[in-house]
């Protein structure tokens, strides 16, 4: 959730776009005005706004194969909007509730899927960032406030999964992600020492990735050297790969920070890690279209948010192949900070954008919970 600080200069307009009947605007010499502009004729992603015609313009197709995800006859939706910054979308099955972060204003929000209502689900929420549901249906959450994360069990308490390693408070972890034999894993970057999504304490950890086992053991699993400020995180189906997001430069940090890339590393049986790589550059048309949040479907694609900052028409969402190939992108008036799958059949794309929340059905399903 750091890539927004270090937005990118504008490159440009977006470029044109000729797949699958997709079209976008005219080269311009500057960033479109207004700058929630992102397609010809301009958009209005208001609750009153007219249908969008078929298929969705925001939807690019940028490799055919691309194609087999989108449904032609679903659009984009914004379901919401009045967040400082929108954060950590997760989806719970059992309640058939999605649930994200607003983290400056310091709460939990809930969308209800039977009437679309939003309603503030914890408040105060210490200044939570990434949520998602274990197994067994009980949500977790990252806590900058406190600095640790948590998990809500059925009958309402609350459960510190983690908060300190090797005696020293961790920095304010990011995001979390259950692993089917129990074990959780979250990254524990910098970014909630900040006043604004925390407190400006000091640090006393380097960045890192972490495994907690069912026993309460914690291990750390990725350095700093290895992938700077860690953020998104998320496991390929067959639970064999690990993508970790790496961002921008946070408080505290003593070296330059990540290049808003994504790393993926082999996870072997016995949850050790080896073999952490980058995955992609996330420049697209010259653009660094900077990841944040990322989710993968059951064929192992990886999609991931996208903040380009004042690029306008790159931010959004960004589709990749197994290998590391773009294929597709979904374009939306902010920046997005993150994403989930969800609704009864894990086919609806979820997604955590700046101040709104947007959502559009696609053509495969998440591979994890929440």
């Amino acid at each position: 959730m750091l890539s927004r600080r270090h937005f990118v200069k504008s490159l440009g307009a977006v470029a044109a776009f000729g797949a699958r009947g997709v079209y976008a605007q005219p080269p311009q010499p500057g960033p479109a005005t207004p700058p929630s502009t992102v397609s010809t004729p301009p958009r209005d992603f208001s609750p009153n706004a007219p249908p969008n015609t078929y298929m969705d313009p925001d939807i690019v197709v940028v490799d055919p194969m691309f194609g087999r995800y989108v449904l032609g006859n679903t659009p984009i939706k914004r379901l919401w909007t009045g967040a400082l910054w929108a954060e950590g979308p997760a989806w719970c099955g059992e309640g058939r509730y999605l649930v994200w972060s607003d983290i400056p204003n310091n709460r939990q929000l809930r969308w209800l899927e039977d009437d679309e209502r939003v309603t503030v689900f914890r408040n105060p929420a210490n200044n939570s960032n990434g949520n998602t549901f274990d197994f067994q249906g009980r949500q977790l959450s990252c806590e900058h406030l406190t600095r640790r994360v948590v998990r809500y069990e059925h009958d309402g308490t609350v459960t510190v999964i983690a908060e300190s390693f090797n005696g020293k408070r961790l920095n304010s972890p990011n995001d979390v992600v259950p692993h089917p034999d129990g074990s959780y894993w979250f990254t524990d970057p910098p970014y909630g020492r900040s006043l604004y999504e925390g407190k400006p304490e000091p640090r006393e950890l380097p960045t890192a990735v972490y495994h907690v086992d069912k026993s309460g053991k914690l291990t750390q699993v990725i350095t700093e050297d290895q992938v700077p400020d860690p953020n998104g995180l998320a496991f390929s189906p067959d639970y064999k790969k690990l993508y970790v997001v790496s961002t921008g430069r946070g408080p505290g940090d003593a070296g330059p920070g990540g290049k808003g890339d994504v790393f993926a590393a082999d996870v072997a049986s016995d949850n050790t890690i080896s073999s952490p790589r980058r995955f992609a550059d996330f420049i697209v048309d010259g653009v660094k279209c900077s990841p944040d949040g990322v989710r993968c479907d059951v064929d192992g694609n990886v999609w991931c948010s996208s903040n380009a900052g004042r690029s306008i028409g790159y931010s959004g969402v960004t589709v990749w192949t197994p290998q590391g190939k773009l294929i597709g992108r979904i374009r939306l008036p902010e920046a997005c900070a993150n994403l989930c799958f969800g609704g009864p059949k894990r086919n609806r794309l979820f997604m955590a954008a700046s101040q709104s929340l947007y959502s559009v059905y696609v053509n495969t399903q998440g591979a994890a919970p929440g």
